[in-house]
């Protein structure tokens, strides 16, 4: 049985373990040489184009947004990297060379949709898991209690994860995918449906691993998040990548700016087209 799970590097599953392998195609990361490298992905789903020549890199030590509206493609690359789907064209590389299974087993995920079993309990889950991945029963324990604990989970251990609320169902998830220490870390739209406070809990925790030495691929439709978080930004269209670089560069290369204002407005200040209409004696460029 295979498993999908992975570990932030704020605290990595050490090789030093009884049952922790190391990894092979472990790379040795040079300034701005990518880590992960997808080019060219081509993928059909059902006859439709899904994926259409998409490339892109993910540097050491940044946070790489993957951003597009939902049925963009974000979540069907995120397999073909991880081995889930097939690509019909297009090869994904690990340190310069093709990806393997040792390499992908390096690597932690955490999908849209949640994987747990509903009817164990979180401790037995995650240690379960701990120990797919390799790690010796000892160390699986110890793994799993030092991120219980750094997750806010202690006290919920023996709890059957059915009777959660969705918040801690989705730290639960966020924990399978940290118990080995991954290099690399993949997570698919995990702000969806997180309150504030849990939206800043997680990006508190994708910036520590960052800052430990990981290496970060994040998917999201929520632009405002990805900007906050994000040092670089991939923006996937229909299959296809319109808009690629860092954040900060293409800020700068933009000549347009916006500014949103949300608030409740006297219908009368618009005309029947829906657009404002200037208040009397307002100048030129006023509402």
């Amino acid at each position: 049985m295979r498993a999908l799970g992975g570990a932030l590097m704020t605290e990595p599953a050490s090789a030093a373990d009884p049952g922790c392998a190391t990894d092979p195609d472990r790379p040795v990361e040079a300034a701005d040489t990518p880590v992960l490298s997808v080019d060219g992905l081509h993928r059909r789903l059902g006859g439709r184009v899904v994926l259409d020549g998409v490339s892109l890199e993910v540097p050491p030590g940044r946070i790489v947004g993957l951003l597009g509206p939902n049925g963009a493609g974000k979540t069907t690359l995120l397999r073909i990297v991880f081995g889930v789907l097939e690509a019909e064209r297009g090869t994904v590389s690990w340190a310069g060379r093709p990806a393997t299974a040792a390499a992908r087993r390096s690597w932690g995920y955490l999908p849209q949709e949640r994987g747990l079993y509903r009817d164990m309990r979180v401790g037995d889950h995650l240690r379960w898991l701990a120990r797919l991945h390799g790690l010796a029963l000892d160390a699986a324990a110890r793994r799993v209690s030092s991120l219980l604990e750094r997750l806010g989970l202690a006290d919920r251990s023996g709890d059957d994860i059915k009777r959660l609320s969705g918040g801690l169902a989705q730290r639960v998830q966020l924990a399978a995918a940290m118990v080995h220490g991954p290099q690399l870390l993949a997570l698919d739209e995990p702000f969806a449906g997180l309150d504030p406070a849990g939206v800043a809990f997680l990006s508190r925790l994708a910036l520590d691993h960052v800052a430990a030495g990981g290496n970060l691929l994040l998917s999201s439709h929520q632009l405002d998040v990805v900007e906050d978080l994000c040092d670089d930004i991939v923006l996937v269209q229909r299959g296809r990548v319109v808009l690629q670089g860092r954040l900060d560069e293409l800020k700068r290369s933009s000549t347009a700016r916006f500014l949103r204002v949300d608030g409740e407005v006297d219908p009368a200040w618009l005309d029947g087209r829906g657009r404002h209409r200037r208040a009397p004696g307002a100048g030129r460029g006023c509402v």
